[in-house]
């Protein structure tokens, strides 16, 4: 990854913010580390980040408040780096605006993957002014908001999740289970047919831009 990348890391156990910073300098990111919410906010107002990874339990603002102050200005990847481990904690992240959410303790090899997935995928939406444009499509990442022909439209959060999918991987043919495993989860024990459903949904709330979505007989879906 570039070394242009600049990380913050919003961490309290200095061993921990230590042993992080040191693993993502050697991978060549650019990394400022801070040790409670309000200096990770500070550093937010004065500084740009590519991403940024947030303990929970903080002093100062906890994590899941500066989260929501990222969201509130910014549309960067953020990852919860947290001990907290329920699934009530998992799905409280995700829904306050978290991209990842890893539990302690964790591999720093799967952390450095999971930051160049986001960054990659990120990237790869081309954002400008907060704001990705495809075709008569708007979307606005940071409030999830999806827009045609300068239309608002709502969607479901799989509907969402298909759509950002879709348009991270164009002209690339997605099998039914590829999608699954991202939008679902590995783990996921209903069938396939699923993912036709929800395809139908999309399309149908898309309206007139829902052309972009191609079915591949016996392959899957691709976006053009």
């Amino acid at each position: 990854m570039s070394d242009n990348i600049k990380i913050l890391v919003a961490e309290d156990e200095k061993t921990l913010r230590d042993i992080i910073t040191v693993y993502l300098t050697k991978n060549g990111f650019d990394v400022d580390a801070v040790c409670d919410g309000n200096e990770a906010v500070t550093a937010i107002d004065n500084n740009s980040y590519d991403l940024i990874i947030l303990d929970i339990m903080m002093p100062g603002k906890n994590g899941k408040e500066v989260c929501e102050y990222i969201r509130s200005r910014l549309d960067i990847p953020v990852i919860f780096l947290t001990a907290l481990n329920t699934e009530a904690d998992i799905v409280a992240g995700y829904e306050i605006g978290a991209d990842e959410y890893i539990t302690k303790p964790f591999s720093t090899g799967i952390l450095l993957a999971k930051i160049n997935v986001l960054i990659k995928r990120y990237k790869g939406l081309m954002v400008k002014d907060g704001l990705v444009n495809i075709d008569e499509i708007t979307i606005e990442p940071a409030r999830r908001l999806v827009k045609v022909n300068g239309k608002r439209i709502e969607l479901a959060p799989k509907e969402y999740a298909l759509l950002i999918y879709f348009i991270e991987n164009k002209e690339q043919v997605l099998s039914r289970d590829q999608i699954l495993d991202r939008i679902w989860g590995s783990d996921y024990e209903g069938f396939d047919r699923a993912v036709d459903t929800h395809i139908k949904k999309l399309r149908k709330s898309l309206g007139k831009a829902s052309y972009h979505i191609e079915t591949v007989i016996k392959a899957g879906y691709v976006w053009k």
